[in-house]
C-alpha cells in the first residue's frame, strides 16, 4: 500500500522568492506530515513564480513566461531538496520551459529522495499553448520513472485524453500514471476527469490526477481555475465499483488543499489476470476483430 497526495492548487500571487519558497515548503510539509510518499501538483504550478516579475511582465502572455526562466535553477534546486529532506517524491507540476532551440516546451520533473529523476515533457498541445503561447509539444516521447512505490508515467493535462499514449506507458510497464491538469472551465475539468479513468479502465492502472483551482487576475494564463482532485483504478473485483478511490469535495476551493489516498499497486495489477474482464491483456485483439471485418 502506498500513500499519495494530490493538491488542488490555488493560484496565489506571492511576490517574493521567499514568500514562494515559504509557500511550497509549508504545503509540502503538510503533506509529508500525513505520511503521503508522493506528492502531485498540477499542469502550470510553476508559473505561480511569474508573480515575482513586474506587474507589466507578469500580465503579459508571453512576457511571463519569459521572465521566470531566470528563476528555473533556483526553482527546480527547491523541489529538490524539498523531495530529499522530506524523503518523498515530488511532482511539482509543470511550467513552460526554454529549451536550447529555443521554443518553449511544457515540462514536468519528477523529484525523490535520490534527488532529480529527469523530466517528461507534454506532447500534445491545446489551442491555447499552440495558437496563442507558441509553446510547442515535447520531442523525445514517454519516459517512464523507476521509483520505490514503482514504475510511474506523466501525462500532463490534454495527453491524458489520448489512448494511445496511456498504452505506451502501459507496455512499458508503469502501474501509476500521473495527470498534472489545468483547465479554466467545468467542461475543461470533465475531459481530462474521464480521460484519466478512462485510462485507468483500459490499461488496468491506476491514475493520479491534481488540478489548478481558484481566480488570479494578475496572470493571463492561469487567470480562471477549476477542477477536483482524484485518484482512480480500473472498477472490478477489489477495487471501487466506480473506479474512484478518492476525490476531493470541492470543485474550486478558495485554498490549496491536499487529496490524501492509499492504493496497493499489487491489487491493481492483480486485476489485470484476476479481473471480470482482461481489457490490458486483450487489448490487440480489438485491431484483429476489425481486420477481419467483424
Amino acid at each position: 500500500m502506498i500513500r499519495l497526495a494530490a493538491c488542488q492548487y490555488a493560484i496565489e500571487l506571492l511576490e517574493t522568492w521567499d514568500a514562494y519558497a515559504a509557500h511550497l515548503t509549508e504545503l509540502c510539509e503538510e503533506a509529508a506530515a500525513e505520511g503521503s510518499q508522493l506528492l502531485l501538483l498540477p499542469e502550470y504550478a510553476g508559473l505561480v513564480l511569474s508573480g515575482q516579475l513586474p506587474p507589466a511582465e507578469r500580465s503579459d502572455l508571453h512576457g511571463s513566461i519569459a521572465g521566470i526562466q531566470p528563476l528555473l535553477p533556483a526553482w527546480r534546486d527547491l523541489c529538490e531538496g524539498l523531495a530529499r529532506r522530506l524523503q518523498l517524491y515530488l511532482q511539482p507540476g509543470s511550467l513552460p520551459v526554454l529549451d536550447d532551440g529555443g521554443r518553449y516546451r511544457n515540462r514536468a520533473w519528477l523529484f525523490g529522495p535520490e534527488g532529480c529523476l529527469g523530466h517528461q515533457d507534454k506532447l500534445m498541445m491545446t489551442r491555447f499553448e499552440r495558437e496563442e503561447w507558441n509553446i510547442v509539444g515535447g520531442r523525445e516521447g514517454l519516459r517512464v520513472f523507476d521509483t520505490a512505490l514503482g514504475r510511474l508515467g506523466i501525462l500532463i493535462c490534454y495527453d491524458s485524453e489520448f489512448p494511445l499514449l496511456a498504452r505506451h506507458l502501459a507496455e512499458a510497464g508503469v502501474d501509476l500514471i500521473l495527470v498534472p491538469s489545468c483547465t479554466d472551465t467545468v467542461a475543461g475539468f470533465h475531459r481530462v476527469r474521464v480521460g484519466a479513468q478512462a485510462r485507468a479502465l483500459e490499461n488496468q492502472l491506476a491514475v493520479l490526477q491534481a488540478p489548478t483551482v481558484g481566480l488570479a487576475p494578475w496572470s493571463p494564463a492561469l487567470d480562471e481555475n477549476v477542477g477536483r482532485a482524484g485518484l482512480f483504478v480500473p472498477p472490478d473485483r477489489g477495487m471501487p465499483a466506480d473506479g474512484v478511490i478518492a476525490q476531493s469535495d470541492a470543485l474550486c476551493p478558495e485554498f490549496s488543499h491536499w487529496l490524501h489516498a492509499e492504493v496497493d499497486l499489487d491489487e491493481v495489477r492483480r486485476v489485470r489476470t484476476h479481473g471480470q474482464v482482461f481489457i490490458r491483456r486483450d487489448w490487440p485483439a480489438q485491431w484483429q476483430v476489425l481486420e477481419s471485418g467483424h
